[in-house]
């Protein structure tokens, strides 16, 4: 068990997606010999590096690993399992088998006499991987919805201004769900009222790719979130003329989804054919609204902050929600952070 949570926390390291988070421990003898982790997609899996690490010393050795070694050959790494097997590698323990149909690590190793022990802190391990597992399966990114509220549901100012309603702590929570993600999307109401910049303010953070829904194309050209071309204008037929090249000669992708308004679901799907696992949608109300319709979102993340002021209410954007269950509760300074799931009827 150690050396499996050991392995889930090696795996956290790495920012590999579109592919799976992946750690990996080898163990002999009651020490451990070697340690891995999926850094980056294209670059060596977890296994690799554990028995890079250790060596020759791998033979007979077990191998911890959170997730089924890969076994096919139709991507730019070689499979896993020949190197496990070449390795000598007497015993492997698999966290969650794989959620793609073509990988058959366990029973190539099976085949080849090693022994298999598979399910070992697996809760742990799909959680993990739940973006994963949810694109390979469905072909749609794993989508977390992100709302700051005061106690009485207010999510901004008067008349959509902005207002600071969370404190730091909060703050850098939001910012380290933008490091998890590789999207982050707002209407372009955000942009006109806020003109965020939608970066990751975490050190060694990575920055998502800003997505914005404007359906008119009223973005500013200088707006701050187009300080680099790692992004996506979301909008409809009606404004492909001179704005939409401006912007694309900015290098930002413009995606026509739409004819009188852009489609959310239509929006997700090819941000996923562009091999993005997961999409963070920060607001505002008519975005959360047009995310719940679509019945994409996977995740809530509430923040609620102990004020009473502002004007535009979260029930506008969550009118025809049902019941959420609450996955986790937590203090973050005077806030409050609230997970939450649908409880779907």
């Amino acid at each position: 068990m150690k050396y499996m949570k050991l392995a889930l926390e090696l795996a956290k390291k790495g920012n590999p997606s579109p592919n799976p988070y992946v750690g990996a421990v080898l163990a002999k003898n009651g020490e451990i010999i070697g340690r891995g982790f999926h850094r980056r997609a294209g670059e060596a899996h977890a296994e690799i590096n554990a028995l890079a690490e250790a060596g020759k010393n791998a033979k007979g050795a077990t191998l911890y690993v959170t997730l089924e070694p890969c076994s096919h050959t139709d991507k730019r790494t070689p499979p896993c399992t020949r190197a496990i097997i070449a390795a000598g590698v007497k015993k492997v323990v698999v966290a969650m088998e794989d959620p793609q149909p073509k990988v058959r690590g366990i029973e190539e190793l099976r085949e080849a006499g090693v022994e298999v022990e598979v399910g070992v802190m697996a809760e742990e391990a799909r959680e993990l991987n739940r973006p994963f597992a949810k694109y390979i399966t469905t072909g749609f990114p794993f989508v977390t919805l992100k709302c700051a509220m005061t106690l009485d549901g207010k999510i901004s100012g008067k008349n959509g201004a902005r207002m600071q309603i969370t404190g730091r702590e909060a703050v850098e929570y939001a910012h380290k769900l933008r490091d998890e993600n590789d999207a982050v999307l707002v209407g372009i109401g955000t942009i006109l009222s806020d003109n965020p910049k939608l970066t990751c303010r975490i050190p060694g953070g990575r920055d998502p790719t800003r997505v914005v829904l404007d359906s008119a194309l009223k973005i500013p050209l200088d707006a701050n979130v187009l300080a680099d071309s790692n992004v996506v204008i979301a909008t409809t037929e009606k404004n492909n003329g001179e704005k939409k090249r401006e912007l694309e000669k900015k290098g930002v992708r413009v995606w026509i989804l739409g004819g009188d308004y852009v489609e959310f679901r239509a929006l997700v799907k090819k941000l996923a054919s562009e091999g993005m696992t997961s999409v963070l949608v920060e607001g505002g109300a008519g975005v959360y609204e047009s995310a719940v319709e679509s019945g994409l979102v996977d995740r809530f993340v509430f923040f609620i902050a102990p004020k009473i002021s502002g004007e535009e209410t979260a029930r506008d954007a969550f009118k025809k929600l049902p019941e959420f269950e609450v996955l986790k509760v937590k203090k973050l300074g005077r806030d409050v952070l609230v997970e939450a799931t649908l409880i779907k009827r």
